[in-house]
């Protein structure tokens, strides 16, 4: 079987084909490769196509697919422990491993980052005994239902259902709030401070494209938390261990009250995590009032990819120079490329995490902004480069994951596909 007859015979077993939406490749209007291997930096599709990996299971195959310490793990560990549904020694030592390397007290885990944002939603409500919670149009925490709203591009927007399947009640007391607008916050806490039981935000947002927060803008948003009793949550599932070992909380002068964790602590098995102060974590049950309980939670195999992914990266202080060095020379080429083929481009990059906007904007800073950007144009660079032999996110709204099995030449090949693409389609 090929890519085309697999893709179709699984529509007819599986909705759309795929088991997450974006794999469809639906706004492409192509079939999407599907994949039979993956080694270092590349992937191998059904028809035999080798491609160079931009995705990265999106974003947890920071060593590059496969690497033979993490595989060496797993399979080390499935001879002799599947699951117990059991206290494990293993869960102690990747737990001590993030705790003592990350500044956070206790931790726990599960088995997705959509797990980890809902349960630390619900952590953060029994802590302070507040109903409503924050979040920012464009972040994504995952398909629980308080966190699936429509974002509006007003100054402050209550929740609506984003998804069929929803009931109003589900998000009546999720408030969402424009991302690096200082007055969109300051509105909301004016409103709602008393019964604001948290703020969720991704530091850097990889979901409307690559975003860091502005320093002023969580300041800001420091200041308001604390004044008004209400936690912060960082939700690292995409940029924790990737921007920076210790994660994105490195890049602000202030520590959240809690952080989710998911995609890298897993070394490319499911996983996720919820942290935080002592105080916090321990209202879970069983020390306290707010349950939460997961039969994988803490899998044997699960937690050794994590360690064993978490040591090489934590071994080398020298593996986040690479990854930034090269997410450098990438996105330099990029914009190279873009302004001597007069093709407006914004590059958005924080180390390993990097989106080509294809706008005129100064910046792209918020959701409004990306929804600006020239999907068109983005389409045409997408298919040039996957008929190149480079696997991209099919989407303007997501992020480009660099590994650290990727080299220099790989990036070089990058330039020159690009430079191909500008050469047919700038303006």
């Amino acid at each position: 079987m090929n890519n085309y007859s697999i893709f179709e015979e699984s529509k007819k077993y599986i909705p759309g084909g795929v088991n997450s939406p974006v794999r469809a490749y639906k706004d492409m209007g192509i079939t999407p490769p599907v994949i039979s291997s993956g080694s270092g930096a590349l992937i191998f599709d059904e028809d035999g196509n080798q491609y160079i990996d931009f995705v990265g299971a999106w974003g947890p195959m920071i060593l590059g697919h496969c690497d033979k310490d993490v595989v060496e793990a797993i399979t080390s560990t499935a001879s002799k422990a599947l699951a117990f549904g059991a206290p494990t020694k293993l869960e102690l030592e990747l737990a001590k491993l993030i705790c003592t390397t990350t500044d956070i007290d206790l931790i726990r885990m599960v088995n997705s980052g959509t797990e980890a944002t809902m349960s630390a939603v619900k952590l953060a409500r029994g802590y302070t005994g507040k109903n409503k919670i924050v979040k920012f149009a464009g972040c994504y925490h995952g398909h629980y239902e308080g966190f699936l709203v429509s974002a509006g591009s007003g100054v402050m927007t209550e929740g609506i259902p984003g998804s069929a399947g929803i009931p109003q009640d589900h998000v009546k007391n999720t408030i969402i709030a424009q991302y690096n607008d200082c007055q969109s916050i300051e509105e909301i806490f004016k409103v709602h401070g008393d019964d604001i039981a948290c703020v969720i935000i991704e530091p850097v947002a990889g979901n409307m494209g690559v975003i860091k927060a502005k320093d002023e803008f969580m300041d800001k948003l420091h200041s308001l938390c604390v004044k008004h009793n209400s936690l912060i949550i960082f939700d690292e599932v995409m940029c924790g261990f990737r921007v920076a070992y210790k994660g994105a909380q490195t890049l602000f002068k202030f520590k959240p009250d809690l952080v989710t964790y998911g995609k890298i602590i897993g070394g490319g098995l499911p996983c996720g995590a919820y942290g935080g102060r002592k105080e916090i974590m321990e209202m879970l049950s069983p020390m306290g009032p707010v349950y939460q309980a997961g039969t994988m939670s803490g899998n044997p195999l699960v937690m050794a990819a994590g360690i064993a992914t978490l040591k090489k990266l934590h071994l080398d202080s020298k593996n986040y120079d690479k990854l930034n060095d090269l997410g450098k020379l990438l996105e330099d080429g990029i914009i190279k490329i873009a302004e001597s083929n007069k093709l407006p481009v914004k590059v958005n990059r924080v180390g390993a995490m990097l989106t080509i906007f294809f706008t005129d904007l100064s910046e792209v800073s918020n959701y409004d902004d990306a929804q600006k950007c020239n999907v068109d144009m983005f389409k045409k660079y997408f298919k040039h480069m996957l008929s190149s032999g480079f696997n991209l996110p099919p989407s303007q709204f997501e992020a480009l994951f660099l590994s650290l099995a990727h080299t220099e030449e790989h990036i070089h090949k990058f330039l020159e596909a690009f430079q191909g693409f500008c050469s047919k389609f700038s303006l």
